[in-house]
């Protein structure tokens, strides 16, 4: 392991071009745990009275009232989205990466990169933003902020429920609005999800077949056609590509690109401290 980190920190050191892949996996590393004592410092009483166990269930979790949801949603995106202290991992992961041409693809809503210092023109959350609400049919494409009111909401509800005046709702058409999170075909990709689309293809066609390397970072199995499986056919199809999977418990790379790949099984924290 001391091997590959060190091949890995002169692969990272001597990069001109840098394609991170960030997933949860990321997001853990800095401290934004979905279970355990975060879990139960903030939703101790969702637990007892729903059965869930972590933020990430009690997200489907099926509310009996907008009230419920809205209190359980609008905790879980203030201390997901909003009540964020600095953090490290994303600190030296920016030090790492900011003298070189880098882009961040990632699947995480928090905006972490953003609140930590990445350059807005480099990221593609693709997945939405806690800091969004959307209409949900949807009658239109458009995002709205919605910190105001998840503070309002976070300071007002009570005995888990939240009071109906403050229900967000579509300007449009007047339906509650919701999270602009995909999980359907409603999700709401406006245009700045566009516009940020599109500086993610100029990066790849100015840099598919150069000198890249993709670092891919805590992503799993939920939905690896967003980063896992492209950077692993980028790098195919690219002699002069490097792929790094940082990844505890679920680092690997497949046979045909071995060669050209690191798998690196180890905390992401501890990785970007050693190099």
């Amino acid at each position: 392991m001391t091997d590959k980190i060190s091949t890995a920190s002169k692969i990272l050191r001597d990069a001109k071009n840098i394609l991170i892949g960030a997933g949860a996996g990321l997001s853990t590393a800095a401290g934004y745990t979905y279970s355990g004592a975060r879990f139960e410092k903030y939703f101790s009483d969702f637990e007892r009275e729903y059965g869930f166990h972590d933020m990430y269930s009690g997200g489907f979790y099926p509310y009996e009232t907008p009230e419920e949801f809205w209190a359980f949603w609008s905790r879980n995106i203030f201390y997901n989205r909003y009540d964020q202290p600095p953090s490290e991992v994303h600190a030296k992961l920016l030090q790492l990466v900011r003298d070189k041409n880098y882009f961040v693809l990632t699947t995480n809503v928090d905006h972490l990169f953003q609140n930590n210092g990445f350059d807005k023109a480099r990221l593609f959350y693709t997945q939405g933003d806690y800091g969004l609400f959307q209409c949900p049919t949807p009658c239109h494409q458009k995002t709205y902020d919605n910190e105001k009111v998840i503070r309002e909401m976070l300071a007002a509800q009570k005995d888990m429920r939240v009071p109906a005046e403050l229900f967000p709702h579509c300007p449009k058409c007047g339906e509650m609005m919701t999270t602009n999170l995909r999980s359907d075909d409603n999700f709401v990709e406006d245009e700045g999800w566009h516009a940020a689309a599109k500086r993610y293809e100029n990066f790849l066609r100015e840099n598919l077949m150069g000198d890249i390397v993709y670092l891919e970072l805590g992503v799993g199995g939920n939905t690896p056609g967003i980063i896992k499986y492209p950077f692993w056919d980028f790098t195919a199809e690219n002699p002069r590509a490097k792929y790094i999977c940082v990844n505890f418990g679920e680092a690997f790379v497949p046979q045909n690109i071995a060669s050209q790949s690191i798998a690196i099984n180890a905390d992401i924290k501890d990785f970007l401290a050693q190099i």
